[in-house]
Order: C-alpha cells, then structure tokens, then sequence
C-alpha cells in the first residue's frame, strides 16, 4: 500500500533523503530473503533505503511521510523530523493496524483516507485533510484497499503541494482497528449469514469439509444465504465452487464444518 505513494512523491518532484522499511524477511517457501515492496521500488528509484528509524535524525529532512509503516515513531525522531501519515480510515474511527478489515467486518457504509500528523500515540495526531470512500454490500478487502491508496496518494500529493496548515483535532469516539488474527478467519456457521460474507470479503476465510481445510475466497449472499463462489481445498489451486462441487459429489447430508 506504500508503494504508489513513494512513486508520486518522487513523480511530484520532491526530494526524498531517505526511505525507511522493515528488514528484508523470507516470503516464500525457500530460505532466501527478499525485500520489501517498498524497500524494491526505492531501490529502483535510486533512493536511499534504511531499516533504522534513527537515521532519520542525520537526513536534514522537512517532513516525514508515513504510510503502514506498522511501528510507533518514537518522540526524539519527530522532535527532529515532524510527520504525516496517511491512515485509511475516517479517524478517530479505527485506529491502528488493521483499520480496512475492521470496517468490512462491522459493516461500516463509509470509510476513507486522512492525512494525519504523527504523534506518539497510536493514531491519535490532529487531521490535515481528509476524503470519504463508500463501502458497498459486495466490496472486498482488496477493492477497498486499492482504491483508498488510490484516493489517499492523490490527497496526499495535494496536501503537501496546498501546504499542510494547521490540522483539526480528532472529534468522536475512537474505535480501535486490532491486527487480525488467523483465528479470525475461521468461518463460523452459527453466526447470520452476513457477518460471514463480510468475512468471506476479506479474503482467507476458511473452513472445514469431510475434516480437511477448506477456504471460500468469494460467495454471493442470496436470500440470506451463502452461496460459495471461488472455493480452494487444501492442496488444490482455487477454482469455481460448482467444478469443486462436480467432483466431490457432496450428499445432501454433508456440510461446511
């Protein structure tokens, strides 16, 4: 989500001193490590790239622009280098890591994107600008996360060229956007059938069928009822639930478990 963001900065012409993401990590099945996204595109753009927020102390940078970074910026950093984050979400609803989850889940209407300032606490720094994105009955996580970034780079850009001015203090009640845990994502077939399409949006929802693992990557709601369309058993790459269905002959007396 950090990526297009970094791309328009440098596109909008400003001088970017030095770029700062996690460490490089295994991310697949071999032992090799690799970068990050942000830390490959940066890289690619011929910019600095560090894993140590304390070197932001020796950049004599202006600003620092932070997007799911995922980490508490501690205060002799932004006492030298002040901050803006671009959240996505409508704050002080859904602060912190998981804040496009947590709106699907709840069935928020409306979410969006703010440009915030950075403070110590999590999330909690006044709002510079900000710009609404509805949430429809059928958007996933994926087609909301697009298009926020979306939204969001263009604001940001915008902010910074129009100057970041004074930001209003959050109003509200905070709502706090926890890390989705695996857990989570276990379909549960007691609860009512929107609920589990919300969470089916998501992406990663599973459950079980004649006791092996089985995800639902997509399903329609129909008549207050789930009707898988993308199924993945385990082992198996994904495919249309009535192929998956042609093959395993299910009875009527089998179920999703």
């Amino acid at each position: 989500m950090a990526v297009p963001p970094l791309e328009s900065l440098v596109e909008a012409g400003h001088e970017l001193a030095l770029v700062i993401t996690g460490v490089d990590k295994r991310r697949g099945r071999g032992s090799d490590t690799s970068p990050s996204p942000v830390k490959a595109a940066a890289l690619r753009l011929g910019l600095p790239v560090s894993h140590d927020v304390d070197d932001v102390l020796d950049t004599g940078a202006e600003l620092g622009v932070v997007v799911a970074f995922g980490k508490i910026i501690k205060p002799h950093a932004l006492a030298v280098v002040p901050m803006v984050n671009l959240h996505f979400s409508l704050l002080p609803r859904w602060r912190g890591a998981a804040p496009v989850e947590r709106a699907i889940l709840e069935g928020d209407k409306v979410t969006g994107v703010c440009v915030m300032a950075v403070e110590e606490g999590l999330d909690t720094g006044g709002v510079y600008t900000k710009v609404e994105v509805p949430i429809s009955d059928t958007t996933t996580a994926t087609d909301l996360r697009a298009e926020l970034v979306d939204v969001g780079t263009r604001l940001l850009i915008d902010t910074l060229e129009q100057g970041l001015g004074v930001p209003d203090e959050q109003v509200g009640t905070p709502t706090y956007a926890a890390k989705i845990d695996p857990s989570e994502l276990r379909i549960d077939w007691s609860r009512p059938a929107i609920q589990i399409h919300r969470l089916i949006r998501l992406g990663g929802a599973w459950t079980t069928f004649r006791g092996v693992r089985f995800k639902i990557h997509a399903a329609d709601l129909i008549g207050g009822q789930i009707v898988p369309t993308v199924v993945q058993p385990e082992g198996k790459p994904r495919m249309a639930h009535d192929a998956w269905r042609n093959g395993a002959h299910p009875s009527d007396e089998e179920h999703f478990e």
